[in-house]
């Protein structure tokens, strides 16, 4: 008998049927209609690719439905056209989202390792930076409702692509050591069906709450930046070019973007400075780490810089990044929102991590590499804090 699908895609499919219900319903509410529709595409979207890779009789349903939606949208112009493709497109929703209460139960995993799915300790410091970009964006406290709305939102995008980081690299985890080798999907204590479902369901998840109570543009950053960090960085980048850190870390720069559209609903230069920020913190952050496991990443024949350029070339390139990095740093003061607080503690924070820095590059040793690592995570939230902080301090 065919497996049935897990809660969590039954989730997203609920979450279809019910944003594709009030999108019918709103026809009349230009604004409601168009948010409401597009809110429909990301759970069905989630419930077609789970389709395609593990339960392929909702395939044909959910592809339906997609279709249908988007013809719906192109006969916006022809009022019964629409409305009668709109309701057929609801009709295939419901079908695949019965469809995903058929079949035979398989286990889930202990509850406990869908929380260790979302890398919670990595979320927080992508979580503190997308929040102070809201704060830096409103110039002030954006409300307490929307900031907390947005959070959960954010949280849900880097949840959910973190869970599909966790079923994509599971095969490399199995490799890299005892860090890695107990992971949940690595150790098969939560099946890859169900990472997979976990992980499509908060992505689609935060685009439907973030596109309905915050703004659309929010939404889609967010959703950018789930699908770069997965299809980008995970399974491409990093296992094709000892570069795959400097063009992944653009997903981890997203979150102060999203923070800042949430708080104004739009991105001007000031958010780019944010961007960069994050940007250029990434590859000395992660390259640090990658000098403690440089063995982990050979076995698993990651090309990571340590292991295909060597140590003294990584070290290099993580001064040059740091060098780079802290001018960067002070372009919020310079050409921004933020000011004489945030310029001294951007210079006195740089100053810091340059020297570690430099230290590392005159003696290479995993002491100071694991310094360098341990002090970029203090140093980005610490620069981030007193950039929120600033116009209160100011």
């Amino acid at each position: 008998m065919t497996v049935a699908p897990g809660p969590w895609l039954r989730l997203s499919a609920l979450a279809a049927v019910a944003a594709s219900l009030l999108a019918v319903a709103s026809g009349e509410l230009w604004l409601a209609h168009r948010v409401l529709a597009l809110a429909t595409l990301p759970p069905l979207l989630a419930v077609a690719v789970a389709a395609w890779v593990a339960h392929r009789p909702l395939l044909a349903p959910s592809l339906a439905a997609l279709a249908l939606f988007g013809a719906a949208g192109l006969a916006t112009g022809s009022g019964p056209v629409h409305v009668g493709l709109a309701a057929a497109a609801f009709a295939g929703t419901l079908v695949a989202a019965a469809l995903c209460f058929r079949g035979e139960p398989a286990a889930n995993g202990p509850w406990r390792d869908y929380v260790a799915l979302t890398k919670p300790r990595i979320m927080s410091l992508l979580l503190l930076t997308g929040g102070c970009g809201m704060v830096v964006g409103a110039r002030g406290w954006p409300g307490t409702g929307l900031f907390a709305i947005t959070m959960l939102g954010l949280a849900l995008a880097c949840g959910g692509a973190s869970a599909l980081n966790h079923l994509l690299d599971a095969d490399i985890d199995r490799l890299m050591g005892k860090r890695t080798q107990l992971r949940p999907v690595a150790a098969g204590r939560v099946p890859a069906p169900r990472a997979l479902e976990f992980g499509l369901c908060l992505s689609a998840l935060s685009f439907v709450l973030l596109a309905a109570a915050v703004n659309l543009l929010t939404a889609t950053l967010a959703l950018v930046g789930n699908l770069f960090y997965v299809l980008v960085y995970t399974k491409h980048l990093k296992r094709s070019t000892p570069q795959n850190i400097v063009v992944g870390g653009a997903a981890g720069a997203v979150p102060p973007l999203v923070g800042w559209a949430a708080a104004t609903g739009n991105l001007t230069l000031p958010a780019l400075w944010l961007f960069l920020i994050v940007f250029f913190w990434t590859p000395p952050h992660f390259w640090a780490l990658a000098l403690l496991l440089r063995e982990n990443y050979a076995a698993a024949k990651v090309p990571m810089l340590p292991v295909v350029r060597g140590e003294r070339e990584t070290v290099r390139r993580i001064l040059w990044y740091s060098l780079c990095l802290v001018p960067i740093t002070l372009l919020p003061a310079i050409w921004g929102p933020v000011g004489a607080v945030y310029l001294a503690g951007a210079l006195v924070l740089g100053g810091l991590f340059l020297a570690l820095a430099l230290r590392l590059a005159r003696l290479v040793s995993r002491p100071r590499a694991a310094l360098v690592f341990h002090a970029s995570l203090a140093y980005l939230g610490l620069l981030f804090v007193i950039m929120a902080l600033d116009p209160i301090l100011d």
